[in-house]
């Protein structure tokens, strides 16, 4: 059996996952509790978003080893056309629920709310 990681590289993982996830928590606290707006909105939520990025690759270097191994790169086109696929289907279906909020008048959606309640 081939050893993955080593105790340190879990250790070092762990704690980066866990300095990030507290610098985004403490960004926010600050953000939310402060009389002043200490950090602006527009430059909280990019920071937020690019901590997340990080720490998505923390996740996917020291816990699934992804570019670790010989046979890596079938590895990340799996995981890149995995991740195309969610984003297509979430960005398709924020799209069809926009659509159908924006072309259904009230009257539709009572109707349709009380054929729903019909079951």
């Amino acid at each position: 059996m081939e050893k993955h990681g080593t105790l340190l590289s879990y250790i070092w993982g762990f704690a980066s996952s866990i300095v990030l996830t507290l610098v985004a928590y403490v960004l926010t606290e600050i953000h939310v509790n402060s009389i002043h707006e200490a950090i602006p909105h527009e430059i909280l939520i990019p920071v937020i978003l690019t901590l997340a990025v990080i720490q998505l690759a923390v996740q996917l270097i020291f816990f699934l080893h992804l570019g670790a191994e010989k046979g890596s790169r079938s590895q990340l086109a799996i995981f890149i056309a995995t991740i195309i696929i969610v984003l297509l289907i979430v960005v398709s279906s924020i799209w069809i629920m926009s659509n159908l909020n924006a072309n259904m008048t009230p009257d539709q959606i009572n109707l349709y709310m009380q054929d729903q309640g019909s079951f």
